[in-house]
Formats: structure tokens, sequence, C-alpha cells
């Protein structure tokens, strides 16, 4: 089994506030996963996290190989993000995008 994802304990505080607390993830490579909660849940935090825009308080996670503590360049290289969000110009088409 080749995971994708691993999360060791990853957590992060604002100041005694505990945004994320000790999330343990296992997401397999082609596995479809959804993190899901109310606001205030820390989704965001968490993918922040992940995409290393935001620096864990402790723990680490593995992004297909890479520690997102070790080499974030090399994580940034491989993922994006789309949040909900996401502007566009709605006069663009597929083929001008």
């Amino acid at each position: 089994m080749e995971l994708a994802i691993q999360t060791f304990n990853l957590l992060k505080k604002f100041n005694n506030i505990k945004a994320v607390n000790n999330i343990n993830l296992s997401i397999k490579k082609g596995q479809l996963f959804s993190l899901l909660g109310p606001n205030g849940a820390g989704k965001t935090t968490t993918i922040n996290m992940l995409c290393c825009l935001l620096k864990p308080t402790s723990g680490t996670a593995i992004i297909m190989g890479y520690d997102i503590l070790k080499e974030p360049f090399k994580i940034k290289e491989l993922i994006g993000v789309s949040p909900q969000e996401t502007f566009y110009q709605n006069t663009l088409t597929v083929g001008k995008i």
C-alpha cells in the first residue's frame, strides 16, 4: 500500500486555542478523500499545513514521500489547491483558461 498523504500527530495552536488537535491520517494513492466538518473544525488549517503554507505547532506529515517540514518546496511542486472562493473571470472559456 503506497500512501499519498500520511500525518503524524499534526497539531496547530493559535495562542492557547487548538485549531487542529493531533490528526493522524493515512490516505492511499488514488483514494478519494474529503475533510468534512462545521465551520471552525480545522479543515482549512489542516489543508494549509499539508500545502506547506502554515507550519504545524508539532507533528508532521508526509506528502508523496516528502516531509512537510523538511522538503516544503518539493511538495509545492507537486500539489495545488483550489479553495472554495476561487476567482475566475466569467467571460473566459475553457480554451482561454
